[in-house]
């Protein structure tokens, strides 16, 4: 049963940049699509960015484009969002999740694996 693990969230100022990654054990993230998404208090999870197996499509939301930028390194199991510009608005937990198959989809539905979630703060 793989376990997905997030890190790297945290407080940041408007404006500022981090970096999330998303360890995986007990199984393989290279064979499948790998998605962010991000849940903010009272709202709905929402989809983020989604790349395939081999890292040459890669989808965001639209709130996203251009300061998101989502990669992976399979040999090493893991997956990144690199995320600049940070807006108030991108406050929120932010969860990564191995899709069922090779297809990036924005539906939360299409995920089976989740992991715990890590917090971004972005102070104005």
């Amino acid at each position: 049963q793989v376990q997905l693990v997030e890190s790297g969230g945290g407080l940041v100022q408007a404006g500022g940049s981090l970096r999330l990654s998303c360890g995986a054990s007990g199984g393989t993230l290279s064979t499948y699509v790998m998605g962010w998404f991000r849940q903010a208090p009272g709202k709905e999870r929402e989809f983020v960015s989604g790349i395939n197996p081999s890292g040459s499509m890669t989808v965001f939301t639209d709130s996203v484009k251009g300061r998101f930028t989502i990669s992976r390194d399979n040999v090493k199991n893991t997956v990144y969002l690199q995320m600049n510009n940070l807006k108030p608005e991108d406050t929120a937990v932010y969860y990564c999740a191995k899709s069922r198959g090779i297809i990036v989809q924005k539906i939360s539905s299409a995920y089976a694996w989740w992991g715990q979630g890590t917090q971004v703060t972005v102070s104005s």
